[in-house]
């Protein structure tokens, strides 16, 4: 996985300071991950500093979906707001953002009890945004394109006809629209003693329909090149089972929008990549995650 290498500066530094009256201590820590944000610790805080291409707009959509998330969800973790009420200050041409830091690890998906946590906390997720009603995305969130029927020009060497139109009458027939987050898989939540307790990095956060979040990641959850039947059909009933405001999903419905964001996610790659060569396990993720696309073809 290749990570941003953005730094955080003294004028980053002096911005939290004069917006959000908090000190950077020295030697804030670099957290793990990050493709387009780095995120640094410093003490019970975390900034964020984001990439150059992502508007201020933007960042406080996605923010004011964790926002509302959080008023009734506790492991939503929401952006801090400005001595001005805002989320996001721009410093360097970059969006920073200061979080509270919540101490925990990736949660284990192998284990049973920890994939029916992540179904569970989905549901509670959804509950916790299907009423809320912002705006229109000021940009289109890249789990959007496609969604529409017609054939993303940046995956060409995953065109998919039927798919295209299987998506266009799934949306005819499922109406439900409200917030998601937008990218929940494991490396966006923390657990700590077993239990989930964190949902983390709000950045990819949409309104779309509630099954297109469910079934990616009964996709994260279970197995990332999709082979287990069985534990994808688990996760969905234990989603279901919580409270989850998705309708009822058979088999082809959750293969078809895991194969929808396995398809948007290859474009990313592409476009990610095209500079900069990956490494050699990100080669190897990217080919077997472009095999379960059409592996799993119904």
């Amino acid at each position: 996985m290749v990570f941003t290498e953005t730094p955080l500066t003294a004028a980053m530094r002096d911005a939290v300071l004069a917006e959000w009256g908090r000190r950077v201590e020295d030697g804030p820590v670099r957290l793990y991950g990050g493709e387009e944000s780095a995120a640094y610790r410093s003490g019970d805080l975390v900034i964020r500093v984001g990439p150059l291409q992502r508007t201020s707009a933007e960042a406080e959509w996605c923010h004011a979906v964790a926002v509302h998330a959080a008023a009734s969800m506790p492991e939503a973790v929401a952006a801090l707001r400005t001595r001005g009420g805002a989320t996001v200050v721009r410093v360097e041409g970059r969006p920073v953002s200061v979080w509270p830091f919540v101490e925990g690890e990736w949660p284990d998906a192998d284990e049973e009890p920890m994939r029916c946590e992540g179904a569970r906390l989905l549901a509670r997720l959804h509950r916790a945004v299907a009423d809320f009603r912002p705006p229109a995305r000021p940009v289109q969130g890249w789990l959007e394109i496609g969604l529409d029927g017609r054939p993303p020009a940046d995956a060409p060497a995953l065109a998919d006809p039927r798919l295209d139109r299987w998506l266009v009458e799934f949306h005819r027939r499922r109406p439900l629209r409200h917030p998601l987050h937008g990218d929940y898989y494991i490396g966006n939540t923390l657990a700590r003693d077993g239990r989930l307790v964190a949902v983390l990095d709000w950045d990819e956060a949409v309104v779309g329909a509630p099954e297109l979040e469910v079934a990616s990641a009964a996709l994260e959850w279970t197995d990332e090149f999709s082979a287990t039947l069985d534990q994808r059909r688990r996760f969905v009933a234990d989603y279901h089972e919580a409270g989850g405001t998705a309708g009822d999903m058979d088999d082809e419905t959750v293969v078809q929008l895991i194969r929808h964001r396995l398809r948007r996610e290859a474009a990313y790659f592409e476009r990610a990549h095209r500079h900069i060569d990956p490494h050699d396990d990100d080669r190897d993720y990217h080919r077997r995650r472009v095999e379960a696309f059409f592996a799993l073809r119904p």
